[in-house]
């Protein structure tokens, strides 16, 4: 069994690779074409935690995989990280366990790629102002995922910690080579965005119907139990698209609060296919809220693992 820790993971997954190998994926699971039970989880009630479990196989790439995925939130108060993961591939001829990846990277960039996904699909052609609204790992990843589909020329952060959201906006801007600016949330981060990714854990909406403009997109990935990160007034006038009616609408820790109750005007993979349209008109606010799927973790696996065996990078264990 080939083994890879977070930086081989990292190293190996190229984000143009993925966005594109997300594109049929997505398509065949709405096609009912994918085998993907509905998340189920572990709760850890004395830690305000939980132990998710992610199957999936793929048939058109023969990728079986499963990610096991732990949520911690108290962990952010004492500067650990709120979730870690692991993901298994196995091969889908006979069951046997084939590798070993880190989670946490994979998580973090198939879910930014997911949302690439949805900015290239619903976004305007000639958005260029995005605002990344949350400062962790999801944050950052977004932030460089979204300059992979659209030529932003503005790029906007926004957090509660004004330490925290500045650092992430100096990071960026080093890297990035561009002036990132950093703002609390609320209606004056979100002037002329065009583009708003919300990545946070919150309990309380950071998307706000009031502060949509139109023809706006927002990407919203947070999920909390106990809250919802995009108010319903939002919803209301937003063109909603999620990854799967069946993960989106169920409830947590599969589904998203927000979404009880809420019309759904397509999945991903439909639009991807074109069995449903997406944008409708230029003034139109899109949203696509993500709640992850275990298909999105399966692809990501399988492009590092095959990237690792060409590579030759990887540790061999036996079990």
């Amino acid at each position: 069994m080939l083994v890879l820790n977070r930086e081989q993971v990292e190293s190996l997954l190229d984000t143009d690779a993925l966005i594109a190998a997300l594109v049929p994926a997505m398509a065949e699971l709405s096609a009912g074409r994918v085998s993907m039970p509905q998340r189920v989880a572990a709760q850890v009630q004395e830690a305000s935690g939980l132990l998710g479990v992610m199957p999936a196989y793929l048939p058109s790439s023969q990728t079986l995989a499963c990610k096991l995925v732990s949520v911690f939130p108290r962990n952010a108060s004492l500067k650990l990280p709120t979730h870690q993961a692991v993901v298994m591939l196995f091969d889908a001829k006979n069951g046997a366990p084939k590798a070993l990846l880190d989670g946490a990277s994979i998580t973090a960039l198939r879910t930014a790629a997911g949302s690439a996904l949805a900015t290239r699909l619903l976004a305007r052609s000639d958005a260029e102002v995005l605002l990344v609204i949350g400062t962790g790992v999801q944050a950052y990843s977004h932030a460089r995922a979204m300059l992979r589909v659209r030529k932003i020329k503005e790029l906007k952060v926004a957090g509660r910690d004004p330490r925290a959201r500045a650092d992430l906006a100096r990071r960026l801007s080093e890297e990035l080579g561009m002036e990132v600016k950093s703002f609390p949330i609320g209606r004056e981060a979100y002037a002329g965005a065009h583009i708003v990714c919300a990545t946070t854990h919150s309990e309380e909406p950071v998307v706000k119907g009031e502060w949509l403009t139109p023809g706006m997109h927002v990407n919203s990935v947070g999920l909390n139990a106990k809250g919802r990160e995009v108010d319903a007034a939002a919803l209301k006038r937003a063109l909603v698209v999620v990854e799967s009616r069946q993960a989106a609408l169920a409830p947590p820790p599969s589904g998203a609060n927000e979404l009880q109750g809420v019309e759904v005007h397509a999945e991903i993979g439909e639009v991807v296919s074109g069995s449903r349209p997406g944008r409708g008109s230029p003034e139109q606010v899109t949203l696509y809220k993500s709640v992850g799927v275990a298909v999105q973790d399966a692809v990501a696996a399988q492009l590092v693992y095959d990237a690792a065996l060409r590579q030759g990078l990887g540790r061999e264990v036996s079990l």
